[in-house]
């Protein structure tokens, strides 16, 4: 077995991990099934009351006139932009350099649509309103992260938001949001779904991030907008004869998590300064701006793994299965809060973390 996964074996033996919802087996499934009916009626091809409920719902929650339901946001994602582009005739949009569509779709904007990205600002920060204005050609969308999950999952203030939205509708540039984690940034903006989503001509919201569901996604705008958006799910093979697994499970982890985003987002400002306490760590944002941030250790990989590994052996508490080499010689991972993390008693957490500290001073 590689180090790499005797790392990842050593996590997943620990009882106690701090990240994220529990593990993905069936039984997130059998849990969302539990309180249904047995004589409820499937979706068919896009259509059927259970379909349509979950879209209304999610569209007033959302605040705009109408919701599609999508097997993934990849395709809801590619989708806005086509629709867009088309309406206006020109194929570019912009978006940041680490934006999903960029760096993990496989080209698939630029190979199935034709369309050109233009990427704004450096890789390391986010869009600014001076990088839009600073633009030397037409585009017809502009996509934004909120938040931008590849630099720690940073967010612009409200203010910033504001102003790019309004700059967007005085030239005639669409405005997308990227919202696949928007319910996790609710506590932060203190602002609703809707106001938020206000700013924006269409939204995309993802169900198996912090809500925790199976799969699936929502794209919402106003009812024009997402009638196409239904002629392009046909086109793409989405409209599956049923995707009443995923939109049970949405619709039952949905009801059950959006109440908690507050608890997760301020459990996230703990667990962040536990680690920012030890010698050679640091997260980004030093402090988080919703339940998800990364955490960098100045330790190469080959001290740092089998160190970890010695640490959830001796503490039986989990951090990561992975880690990622930094440019500076370390090693980063990302980590976000769910359900798991209330689960672990303050004192079980303060405790491992001073043996963490206490076993990277010895290697650095």
């Amino acid at each position: 077995m590689s180090e790499e996964n005797d790392l990842l074996k050593a996590f997943r033996n620990t009882g106690y991990k701090l990240g994220g919802n529990g593990p993905r087996t069936i039984q997130v499934l059998n849990k969302a099934f539990s309180e249904v009916d047995d004589a409820t009626e499937s979706d068919f091809y896009g259509n059927g009351k259970l379909i349509e409920d979950f879209q209304k719902k999610m569209a007033d929650f959302l605040g705009k006139e109408s919701a599609v339901f999508f097997p993934s946001g990849v395709m809801a994602q590619q989708i806005a932009l086509r629709i867009w582009c088309d309406r206006k005739g020109i194929k570019t949009v912009a978006y940041h350099p680490t934006c999903h569509l960029e760096i993990h779709e496989n080209g698939g904007l630029k190979e199935l649509h034709h369309i050109r990205p233009l990427l704004l600002a450096d890789k390391d920060r986010l869009i600014q309103l001076q990088d839009i204005t600073n633009l030397k050609e037409d585009i017809s969308c502009l996509l934004l992260e909120l938040p931008q999950r590849e630099i720690g999952g940073q967010l612009p203030d409200y203010g910033e938001l504001m102003r790019i939205s309004a700059y967007c509708r005085e030239n005639g540039i669409r405005l997308h949001l990227d919202g696949a984690r928007l319910f996790e940034v609710l506590p932060y903006y203190q602002k609703s779904a809707a106001e938020i989503c206000g700013l924006f001509d269409s939204v995309y919201v993802s169900f198996y991030k912090g809500i925790g569901g199976i799969a699936g996604a929502i794209l919402a705008g106003d009812t024009d907008f997402t009638e196409e958006s239904k002629v392009w799910k046909r086109r793409y093979g989405g409209d599956l004869i049923s995707l009443y697994p995923y939109i049970i499970s949405s619709d039952y982890y949905f009801d059950r998590r959006i109440g908690k985003m507050a608890q997760y987002y301020e459990e996230a400002k703990e667990f962040a300064g536990f680690f920012n306490s030890c010698h050679g760590v640091l997260t980004l944002p030093e402090v988080p701006v919703s339940n998800m941030f990364h955490v960098y250790i100045n330790v190469p990989e080959e001290k740092l793994r089998p160190l970890l590994i010695d640490f959830y052996q001796s503490t039986d508490i989990g951090l990561t299965g992975y880690l990622k080499k930094t440019d500076n010689g370390g090693c980063s991972f990302e980590t976000n809060i769910g359900d798991l993390y209330e689960g672990v008693s303050d004192d079980k957490i303060r405790s491992a973390f001073r043996i963490l500290d206490q076993m990277l001073l010895k290697v650095i």
